[in-house]
């Protein structure tokens, strides 16, 4: 069996220029590229995948994320990971950006199941021997594998992002926030990296889809909010939650969420919010109307999932990049700090 050189990509359809960035960004130190190959779907919508290069004895990594149409994606996936398998490769790591499904890790009434560890079970019975993804909705998740789980992190990025939006107004005046008790854990970490005050947004809801009333934990009077989320949905709580510490004295308003599935009305209510921001990653494919909107700003992942790939193949550490520091050179140009 041959020695692998190079780690191999390899693209489904659902971020093909998130694929496209991490494999021109691998390649300014190796000549790397995608794996050529095709996805085809039949009159009834069956997914067929051909490998068309050489795979046997190969390092792959399958690069999708599981966005909308989460099944289509998700089947992608798995049909490559057989594929990939099955031409004797020698690994396959799936790395997933957006991982669908996550919101579903646990039973929160009877009959109902926990999805998310269903998918983890196709994942590995496929030929999945890995995965690296981003901001897990919930940590756990890594649990319902029993191979491997590399969970990134958007905070460091969102970090040098905020020191280079304030270098010139500073940082005394900015407080983050958490939209809801749940995420304190992740507001907490940025706020920590950029050294700023934390406040909550508690949120009680009537029924799933409706808000009831939300109460602003913190004295946010004065201050540049910085809203920090995983995923922004129909964006219904987010502009709410900027509604609220408006009128609690807030000056300014900005969010950053790592997933941007805006689906639905998200994109017309961002635009006519309060918000002044919303920074989203391209883990998830933006639309046109996401791109075209004034007040939303994408952020790349691509340096650091190249980063991660290549740590992953080299066998070193993943978790160093969780610390900005360590991001500032793959981020260089980007953020002049």
């Amino acid at each position: 069996m041959p020695t692998t050189l190079e780690p191999k990509l390899i693209t489904g359809t659902a971020n093909i220029p998130l694929a496209k960035a991490i494999a021109r960004r691998m390649s300014i130190h190796r000549n790397l590229g995608l794996v050529n190959a095709r996805v085809e779907r039949f009159n009834d919508q069956e997914i067929f995948v051909e490998v068309y290069d050489n795979v046997r004895g190969e390092d792959m990594f399958i690069i999708q994320s599981t966005s909308r149409p989460a099944n289509d994606n998700l089947m992608e996936l798995l049909i490559m990971a057989d594929a990939l398998r099955r031409s004797s490769a020698k690994r396959i790591t799936a790395v997933i950006p957006y991982f669908g499904y996550a919101r579903q890790d646990r039973r929160a009434k009877a009959r109902t199941p926990i999805s998310a560890k269903l998918v983890a079970n196709m994942l590995v019975e496929a030929g999945v021997e890995r995965v690296l993804t981003m901001d897990l909705h919930a940590a756990q998740i890594q649990g319902f594998f029993d191979i491997p789980v590399d969970n990134l992190y958007a905070s460091p990025i969102f970090a040098l992002d905020i020191l280079h939006q304030f270098k010139d107004t500073g940082l005394n005046d900015v407080m983050v926030v958490s939209p809801d008790v749940g995420g304190v854990a992740r507001a907490r970490e940025l706020a920590k990296r950029i050294n700023a005050p934390l406040a909550i947004v508690d949120k009680r809801r009537e029924k799933p889809g409706e808000i009831a009333e939300m109460t602003v934990i913190g004295d946010v009077s004065g201050k540049k909010c910085i809203i920090v989320d995983d995923i922004c949905d129909t964006a219904g709580t987010l502009c709410k939650a900027a509604e609220v510490l408006m009128e609690h004295g807030a000056t300014e308003v900005h969010s950053y969420i790592t997933h941007g599935v805006l689906s639905g009305p998200a994109v017309e209510r961002i635009s006519n919010s309060v918000m002044k921001s919303l920074v989203i990653t391209d883990s998830i494919e933006p639309t046109d109307a996401v791109k075209n909107t004034p007040n939303i700003r994408i952020v790349p992942t691509a340096p650091l999932f190249a980063q991660a790939i290549l740590n992953i193949w080299n066998g070193t550490s993943v978790s160093s990049l969780f610390e900005t520091e360590t991001l500032e050179p793959a981020y260089e140009g980007l953020y002049d700090l």
